[in-house]
């Protein structure tokens, strides 16, 4: 993990069919949902996540990696991955890859929308390892 700079911080929870959106900021470890953007086998609308980097302006994005249980990569996580990857190419941001266990299964005891309250927990945990660093 690179150091992280001060300002708003973009989270994504990848689905094949939804990607819930947070945010967050880094100074503060504030976090919010934002969105779920509906997407056609992993890929979302591109103008849509434009348009959130263009409002938001973050300085950096999170995608959830979807582990296993016991660490090992899932199905999912090659699509997780090659999302990230085009997002970056997309927004020229530093894209980071954050553990998302669990982060479901937390998001359905909230009355939010599951992809985006999944994405805010996903956020949560990142900046939390940011602020236990000594």
């Amino acid at each position: 993990m690179s150091a992280l700079p001060s300002g708003t911080v973009l989270s994504f929870d990848f689905g094949l069919k939804n990607i819930g959106v947070a945010i967050g900021e880094t100074l503060t470890g504030s976090t919010r949902t934002l969105t779920v953007l509906s997407a056609k086998q992993g890929k979302p609308q591109w103008f849509k996540v434009d348009e959130l980097c263009q409002t938001h302006q973050p300085v950096r994005c999170v995608v959830g990696l979807p582990l296993n249980m016991d660490g090992s990569e899932s199905p999912m996580c090659e699509a997780a991955r090659a999302f990230a990857e085009r997002l970056h190419k997309r927004t020229k941001l530093p894209v980071e890859l954050h553990d998302e266990r669990l982060t479901s299964y937390a998001a359905t005891d909230s009355d939010q929308n599951i992809h985006a309250e999944s994405a805010r927990i996903i956020l949560e945990g990142y900046l939390a390892e940011f602020a236990s660093e000594p």
